[in-house]
């Protein structure tokens, strides 16, 4: 049975441990009460169209290379697939010490991270040069909330790189990042993880899998828990901690039947890391550690994602897919951004500066509710053999911030920032939004291969997105100074477009087409800028976006080592830039480009040798602009010409090993109108060593930036985030 999760590779007899065994022992105490609670996720379809077992190789130095997405809208092999995919499997993200989403995103090259702003928090990617922070999905279907997730519950990380509306709808622009939670095992698995580190670091993950067979065939349970507590390295102030819990049941309904419940909960308790100010177009020239907030900042967020699913296969050949989930996402938060004024020159003595600081502070609820069907049916008409997927989605999404804005805020110190006690004669509420979106969407993607080696992928989708928008603004004394009420509906299609050829079984070139679409209120917001609290987009028709692929995926090394490169064209048209005649509001005079090559490597070399990594290179520029707006050819936002990650991880003997990784980002932009803001490029690099002591004992050692290297990791206009300094941790495995 071929799993799709994650694939077992031919490698040498000490290259895998089965853990088989029980232990009797279990963390004690379930998270924060949840542990009654039931979730949803399933067990995938497999290419066949039969409902089958996932099979995933248990073993202690576990496979880099994924060859299957998660997601059923893509039916053939990742090789096949026309289009870049980076899947990041748990083994890698495992030796890498990944602890965060954020952490696992820095190894995909083409990937920058933004900094968090009052109206968004959590993670802010940008794929291919283009904002991506709406475009999270977990187990294929939307991820909405404003949280800064943990890969503790997750199989892979899989980025799709590319325009993508024809799939997921709304957004992805650039692309979009699935996250494929852990399912149920056929073989029972308990592992006890405990890291700690420098920092002030203690994590400590459970993951538990047992097969029910009494409860019908494939049937299983599986639960995953999460402590973390963890400062950032060479950060003063800042810290997070997090508690998570995933427990998953999957049900055997008859031969043909799955029905899996999954539930997803993670809550964070945080002190916000707003970074350094701007000073003359580059980062105030202070030490890594200063920190101008205050001790008492907060950012608390709980998400809790509920999914139900059912697999069913009505014949060999053709399956019918279920899935509806429930999610809400709650989040209270003050943070404090450092501001040094604009009549502030470089040639002012550092001594002498002094910092504003904008405090903001607000609360956020959001609901969804989704459904999805999808019918993937493998057959023939004639000469042609057709792999079709097609379904329908609905969904109702809804979110209800409140915005305050500190004001009496004390100034502090440039060079010397003490701690100090908040303070702020008011914060009192200054607007209060509710949104309603109602969505609804019907696609088809149908690959027919003309012959062995050709084939062709046609793919349409319909979307209608439909929001109510409504908001008070209040004055510092709390009366009502207004009221917003939008409401729009768009109608758009979306389409993909491929022609695939495989000279031999072990290569595909491809060349694909694709569009995408940004609505206004593809956030759930007409709220642009958190700072005036503006909806300068507001009745805008949605930006639109296509880009043209010619790429190329190969096996190496008797099919053990893939290679997946590629060279792209992606255009944003109708993009939105300030409207020179009307101040406050936009208009849709702007287009962007962004042309480049990427390559990715995944797999092994030889039996003791594993890899994994990637290049991309970005060339990207404003091509039309309005008076006043961006600069024309200036490059975009938080884009990097060049990037690069990799990491190797050598068997130096059936019990010890050692990895060794890199990272490279080229000098970006935060801010491509005068003043421009930017920062200059670095390298960081990475260590692990693993010692086997027995089959359920393992010692793993993880070194982060071992050279110390201070650079600036995310950006935004306003303020920029140093990345984390040296960092090690110990883990002790325990593994039955």
């Amino acid at each position: 049975m071929k799993a799709l999760m994650t694939t077992r590779q031919t490698l040498p007899p000490f290259a895998f441990k089965p853990r088989r065994q029980i232990i009797g022992t279990l963390i004690k105490q379930a998270l924060l009460g949840t542990g009654a609670n039931v979730l949803l996720s399933a067990p995938i379809l497999a290419q066949s169209g039969v409902v089958e077992e996932i099979v995933i190789t248990d073993s202690q130095r576990g496979g880099y290379r994924v060859d299957q997405s998660s997601m059923l809208k893509f039916t053939e092999a990742l090789r096949d697939t026309p289009q870049s995919i980076v899947s990041l499997s748990s083994a890698l993200m495992e030796d890498r010490g990944v602890m965060n989403l954020n952490d696992a995103l820095r190894n995909v090259p083409g990937i920058t991270l933004g900094a968090g702003e009052f109206s968004w928090q959590g993670n802010s990617p940008s794929i291919r040069g283009f904002s991506s922070r709406n475009d999270m999905f977990l187990d294929g279907m939307r991820d909405f909330g404003s949280y800064s997730r943990d890969p503790f519950n997750l199989e892979t990380v899989e980025v799709l790189q590319g325009p993508s509306s024809m799939a997921f709808g709304r957004g992805s622009t650039g692309g979009v990042i699935n996250q494929a939670s852990k399912m149920p095992l056929p073989d029972p698995l308990r592992k006890l993880s405990v890291n700690v580190g420098n920092a002030a670091t203690i994590r400590t993950t459970m993951d538990f899998s047992q097969p029910l067979p009494g409860l019908g065939e494939g049937a299983g349970f599986r639960l995953n828990l999460m402590q973390h507590r963890a400062d950032v390295p060479q950060r003063d102030a800042a810290e997070t901690r997090q508690y998570g819990i995933a427990p998953t049941l999957t049900l055997g309904l008859g031969a043909d039947t799955r029905l899996t419940l999954s539930y997803l909960r993670q809550i964070s308790d945080s002190v916000p890391d707003y970074g350094l100010p701007w000073l003359a177009g580059r980062a105030a020239p202070v030490d890594r550690e200063s920190f101008f907030g205050f001790d008492s900042d907060f950012s608390d967020t709980d998400a809790e994602i509920s999914t139900l699913r059912i697999d069913h296969s009505i014949r060999p050949g053709i399956a019918l897919n279920a899935l509806v989930r429930y999610a809400e996402y709650y989040r209270k938060n003050r943070i404090t951004e450092p501001l040094i004024d604009a009549s502030v020159t470089a040639a002012t003595p550092l001594a002498d500066i002094v910092i504003n600081r904008n405090v903001f502070q607000g609360d956020s609820h959001e609901r969804m509710f989704q459904s999805q069907v999808n019918l993937v049916a493998r057959f023939a008409t004639g000469p042609l053999k057709h792999a079709l997927v097609t379904g329908i989605e609905a969904g109702h999404e809804s979110s209800s911030p409140g915005f305050g804005f500190g004001v009496g805020v004390p100034t502090t110190s440039l060079l010397d920032p003490p701690p100090q006690d908040f303070f702020a004669t008011s914060t009192a509420p200054r607007l209060n939004a509710d949104t309603g979106s109602d969505s609804l969407a019907g696609y088809l993607l149908d690959t027919i291969s003309l012959t062995e080696q050709l084939q062709v992928m046609a793919g349409l989708r319909w979307d209608r997105f439909h929001t109510n928008f409504q908001a008070d603004r209040f004055a510092l004394d709390g009366t009502v100074t207004g009221r917003d009420e939008i409401i729009t509906t768009e109608t758009k299609a979306s389409y993909r477009a491929a022609l695939i050829y495989k000279p031999v079984e072990e290569g595909t070139v491809y060349l694909g087409w694709g569009t995408s679409f940004n609505p206004s209120a593809e956030s759930l917001s007409f709220i642009n800028s958190g700072r005036n609290l503006t909806t300068s987009d507001a009745l805008l028709k949605p930006e639109n976006n296509r880009s043209i692929e010619l790429g190329l995926k190969w096996g190496l090394f008797d099919n053990r080592l893939a290679i997946d490169t590629a060279l792209f064209r992606i255009v944003k048209s109708n993009a939105r830039v300030p409207d020179p005649d009307n101040s406050g509001f936009n208009i849709l005079a702007g287009e962007q480009e962004v042309k480049g090559f990427s390559i990715g490597w995944t797999g092994s070399i030889g039996d003791r040798l594993s890899i994994s990594g990637g290049y991309a290179y970005l060339d990207s520029e404003e091509t039309e602009t309005a008076p006043g707006a961006s600069n024309l050819g200036s490059p975009l936002i938080n884009v990097a010409k060049n990037t690069f990650s990799t990491w190797l991880n050598y068997a130096l003997s059936s019990q010890f090993d050692v990895g060794a990784g890199s990272r490279y980002v080229d000098e970006r932009l935060a801010r491509n109108t005068l003043p421009v803001k930017s920062v200059p490029g670095y390298w960081a690099f990475d260590a692990m060593a693993k010692y086997e002591w027995s089959d359920n004992l393992v010692f793993k050692l993880n070194l982060t930036n071992i050279t110390n290297k201070f650079y600036l990791d995310q950006l935004h206009p306003w303020h920029v985030v140093p990345g984390p300094g040296f960092g090690s941790v110990f883990a002790v495995n325990i593994i039955y």
